[in-house]
């Protein structure tokens, strides 16, 4: 055997605004059928500005890299496609680049309409990249990410963020949500993004006290009388909606009501309040820059 097949061959970079969950996953169904091989493969997320991209081509030609990437924003997408032109760094661009080249070598119309096979990966990677997110952003966590979310949900324990945070992820929204407790100030990036992505959600004292009696019967070992004392429910809303006031955010009573139908309350204030681009709305506040 060629003693040069036994080097480790140059890395495949998997470049994403997400996790690289999704480019990852392709890659490796394609290694998988390689037994045994070395191939190195590095996930590099979270890429979210140019600075970064430059970086990791320059990296990438260091190591004779190849970079397959699953870049959504537009803008990200043809900078780090120009860069690696740029310093002939090998790249696969799983949005689109497939795409391109079946349009060049077989010189005919798609059955359906052109774009179409970029428009579906373009919606999975989305739908991918906003789970990823919601995830990430749940229960608080990320504070100082906030400014990327497209929807941002905040209320006391057990009012509904979580699920209904997941929900709005699974149709491609990036949603953050943020819990309010008595006491514990929230964090500044909460008064700092657009308030007409915020939506606080208020819910009713019975409804409340049932919910959390539920989730106190998995806890073991553990008990909070003051978690489900009816007073003590009741400052810890009032709370809630002082700081609903003080921020200026929507106030959504989700007492009695399913998940379906808050979702498409919250997607009605933001079709009225910014203009559709397909699924994506955009403000004065929002930098699209920093997603993808």
């Amino acid at each position: 055997m060629n003693e040069n097949r036994k080097t480790t061959p140059p890395p495949i970079y998997v470049v994403s605004g997400g996790r690289g969950l999704a480019g990852n996953n392709m890659v490796q169904s394609l290694l998988i059928q390689y037994p045994e091989n070395k191939m190195p493969v590095v996930i590099i997320p979270g890429i979210n500005n140019e600075n970064q991209l430059f970086d990791i081509v320059m990296q990438a030609k260091a190591e004779k890299a190849l970079i397959t990437h699953t870049m959504v924003d537009p803008n990200l997408r043809k900078k780090i496609n120009k860069l690696c032109d740029e310093f002939s760094v090998r790249k696969i661009d799983f949005m689109g680049q497939l795409a391109d080249y079946l349009d060049e070598q077989l010189e005919v119309e798609p059955l359906q309409h052109p774009g179409l096979y970029r428009k579906i990966n373009q919606e999975y990677f989305e739908r991918i990249e906003a789970i990823e997110y919601t995830l990430s952003h749940d229960d608080g966590l990320g504070p100082e990410r906030l400014h990327n979310a497209e929807i941002i949900l905040t209320g006391v324990s057990r009012s509904g963020k979580t699920p209904l945070s997941v929900y709005l992820a699974m149709f491609g929204w990036k949603v953050a949500n943020v819990p309010l407790v008595k006491g514990i100030q929230p964090p500044k990036e909460l008064f700092e993004v657009d308030p007409q992505r915020v939506f606080g959600l208020h819910i009713g004292v019975n409804q409340l006290i049932t919910h959390r009696k539920k989730r106190m019967e998995t806890w073991i070992n553990y008990q909070n009388e003051l978690y489900i004392d009816e007073q003590s429910v009741k400052e810890e809303i009032r709370h809630a909606i002082f700081v609903f006031d003080r921020g200026g955010f929507t106030v959504l009573n989700v007492t009695n009501k399913p998940i379906e139908s808050t979702a498409n309350e919250i997607l009605n204030f933001m079709s009225e309040r910014f203009s559709y681009r397909g699924k994506k709305m955009e403000s004065p506040y929002h930098n699209k820059n920093s997603e993808d």
